[in-house]
């Protein structure tokens, strides 16, 4: 991967769409640092994959209507004794 100076890949976009384009993935720096990646269209798109929205999302999860929810009934309850708080 190429690093360009910000300046210098403004003074050079062209060339850099076009390397981004042929050979790979361009980052661009700003004092110094790592800033942006200018990537190839195809590229980008490959590694965003196909994104499903919320609703396909959560329709997608597992089949909920097997689980058995239903609340135990019985009358087996304890008394279960609070204290006056002393």
């Amino acid at each position: 991967m190429t690093r360009w100076q910000l300046q210098e890949a403004k003074q050079h976009f062209s060339e850099v769409v076009r390397k981004a384009h042929d050979e790979g993935p361009q980052i661009v720096t700003k004092h110094g640092r790592d800033v942006v990646v200018i990537l190839d269209m195809e590229e980008y798109r490959r590694l965003k994959g196909k994104q499903p929205d919320f609703k396909e999302f959560l329709l997608s999860g597992p089949d909920l209507s097997v689980l058995d929810l239903t609340r135990d009934k019985s009358d087996e309850t304890r008394d279960v004794e609070l204290g006056d708080g002393e």
